[in-house]
């Protein structure tokens, strides 16, 4: 698990490979303080093994499904990415529980001066909307933010200015892509209430009905 919260921007050294699977390197120097060989990292919000350790950087190998569903099948060498270390039994969860787990790749749409603060506008693919709510979280690239609004055909985010000046979103152009992650809990929810609506594993109806015995639907 990690929690949304850039620890550094990385950079893409090399990439090996293609579609099949790329063997991406990356430099970095913050994340490496104890990172060892199999640990889980963040790059861009996708949750990557480390497979191995170079001096000022890593290795990490991206399968095909992780290529298909994310960025950084776009990357080339010289582009940055968000980096964050597994987040630590103990430690202080700074942004939202986050699983490295992409739900779809969303668009960059507008970028616009907001006082202090920058808001970005984002263009989500088809499905994904419904899990996101206003003033909910979500990961846009790794990076916790919250839902300032819904707009058609996505939403808004109000970004401070040192999130902007230390995450790829500060440099982002208009349309690049972004790795979404929505909120775990929505659907975790959607699951268990999904055989009321007639879908799902008849076993969970159990869920449901303790659910209802409760108040809660």
């Amino acid at each position: 698990m990690f929690t949304g919260i850039v620890e550094e921007l990385g950079e893409l050294q090399g990439r090996e490979g293609g579609r099949g699977g790329s063997r991406l390197t990356i430099a970095a120097r913050q994340v490496l303080e104890d990172l060892k060989l199999g640990d889980s990292i963040a790059v861009n919000g996708a949750c990557l093994t480390v497979t191995r350790l170079r001096r000022g950087g890593f290795e990490a190998l991206v399968a095909p499904e992780t290529l298909d569903k994310t960025n950084l099948g776009e990357l080339v060498p010289g582009c940055r990415v968000n980096l964050e270390r597994a987040l630590p039994l103990g430690g202080r969860l700074g942004g939202h529980l986050v699983s490295g787990h992409i739900d779809g790749v969303g668009r960059l749409l507008t970028r616009q001066a907001e006082g202090e603060a920058i808001r970005f506008s984002f263009q989500v693919p088809p499905g994904l909307q419904r899990y996101i709510i206003s003033k909910g979280s979500i990961a846009v690239d790794g990076i916790s933010l919250t839902v300032a609004s819904l707009e058609d055909p996505g939403f808004t985010v109000s970004v401070v200015p040192h999130t902007a000046d230390n995450t790829t979103l500060g440099e982002a152009p208009l349309g690049a892509a972004v790795n979404l992650e929505v909120d775990l809990i929505g659907k975790y929810v959607e699951r268990l209430l999904s055989p009321a609506a007639g879908k799902g594993p008849a076993g969970s109806k159990i869920t449901v009905s303790l659910l209802q015995e409760k108040g809660f639907i």
